[in-house]
């Protein structure tokens, strides 16, 4: 039960008019009957990323290592936004249940985040009482991609499936 309206509502916070909007991507040990398994999935804490927090303090995947995460992509000046409010809200409902949202700021989308780490974290917390973590601003596509999303985007590296970031929010979920 949880599963499904924690999918529910992920699903519902990425909702766009078109393909070029936000998206959800799963990554979990099932694949469906027209999915062909490229390698076996490699566990995202088998990794070692680079990760900061946007205060510029280390973070390591280790301290949510069987948790729920959902990564986000952001922009404070895109047109989803608003969606700030609505993964606050999911966080503050689910994360006494092992569930952890991670925003990452990024810029590869029509100059949608010029801000630096300071401002985009005044911004957060100022307009939408973001309490979840966020990073340090990084890239999600592209050749300066960072080494965490080019894991997430690449089934050569994640064993799942390619998933290319397309537009600002888009949500990476996975499982414990």
């Amino acid at each position: 039960m949880y599963r499904c309206l924690l999918l529910f509502v992920v699903f519902a916070c990425s909702c766009s008019p078109s393909n070029e909007g936000a998206a959800t991507r799963t990554y979990s040990s099932t694949m469906n009957e027209a999915s062909t398994p490229p390698t076996a999935a490699v566990s995202i804490y088998d990794q070692s990323f680079d990760l900061r927090r946007i205060d510029g303090t280390p973070f390591s995947l280790e301290g949510v290592k069987g948790k729920r995460l959902l990564l986000v992509n952001t922009a404070s000046l895109c047109g989803y936004t608003p969606q700030y409010k609505q993964l606050q809200e999911l966080y503050s409902t689910y994360r006494d249940q092992g569930f952890v949202i991670l925003g990452f700021p990024a810029n590869n989308f029509g100059a949608q985040e010029p801000h630096d780490n300071a401002t985009i974290q005044e911004f957060c917390s100022a307009n939408y009482g973001v309490d979840f973590p966020m990073m340090e601003k990084i890239s999600v596509k592209g050749k300066d991609i960072h080494p965490l999303y080019a894991w997430l985007t690449s089934a050569k590296l994640n064993g799942v499936q390619d998933a290319p970031v397309k537009w600002n929010f888009q949500k990476f979920l996975i499982d414990a």
